[in-house]
């Protein structure tokens, strides 16, 4: 299922239940059927009332999680600790190489991997007012290729937490504002959906890199976004583009 299907799927349920089983539906085609959504700040999304503190919503083994609040391995998760700190997806598999990880921090990653969570991607889901949230996503398979699917396990991230916030508002709430973006800004946010660079818009719509990113950037600003695949998330749920 691509990107436009999963938002389509999910604007026709209001099910809290049904949108996490289109998730893990979506991200199991990528060979990641382990989900887990939570919050890192006291004001996050609903919570599902069968879940822990943090956790929304995960479908992680149960024997794991069961380890996992036993232990309290959240104070000392390099998952949990490095997601406050990056604003970008990241790999588990690269953590120990790009960071200088404890011994506590080793054994939950070695644990994990021995519960069947054997590769992983954390996505960071930045709201107003400082809010955090999160999505991860893990293979059971020893040959799961997250760094490819990277991107695309990102933008689906980003459109589950919006539809989350839409079936179950929180402080967030619906309350958004009314975006207009310009002919040109939808066309740069189109052609970035397609895993465009900047240079290559400015080919394809015969303008300078310097003006693509001069449009993708008030969009981003319309959309109080960050990045340009949140950007785009935010344009695609409401029918900008």
């Amino acid at each position: 299922m691509d990107l436009f299907s999963f938002v389509e799927c999910a604007k026709e349920t209001r099910s809290l239940k049904a949108l996490f089983d289109l998730l893990v539906s979506c991200s199991s085609e990528q060979g990641f059927s382990q989900v887990a959504y939570g919050s890192l700040t006291d004001t996050g999304p609903t919570r599902l009332p069968e879940y822990r503190r943090a956790a929304v919503t995960v479908n992680f083994p149960s024997d794991w999680c069961e380890r996992y609040s036993e232990r309290r391995y959240n104070a000392i998760d390099p998952v949990v600790r490095r997601t406050t700190m990056l604003s970008a997806p990241f790999l588990w598999d690269q953590l120990a190489d790009q960071h200088q990880l404890q011994p506590g921090e080793t054994r939950v990653l070695n644990e994990a991997r021995e519960a069947g969570l054997k590769h992983g991607v954390t996505v960071p889901l930045f709201g107003p007012f400082g809010r955090l949230s999160v999505v991860s996503f893990a293979s059971s398979f020893d040959d799961a290729d997250p760094e490819h699917r990277l991107s695309h396990l990102n933008a689906l991230a980003w459109q589950f937490h919006h539809a989350f916030a839409e079936i179950a508002p929180s402080s967030e709430g619906r309350c958004q504002m009314q975006v207009a973006l310009s002919e040109r800004e939808k066309d740069c946010l189109r052609w970035v959906e397609q895993g465009k660079s900047s240079w290559e818009i400015g080919v394809i719509l015969k303008v300078s890199e310097n003006t693509v990113n001069f449009h993708l950037k008030n969009a981003m600003r319309k959309l109080e976004t960050n990045s340009r695949t949140h950007c785009v998330v935010k344009a695609i749920r409401p029918g900008l583009i």
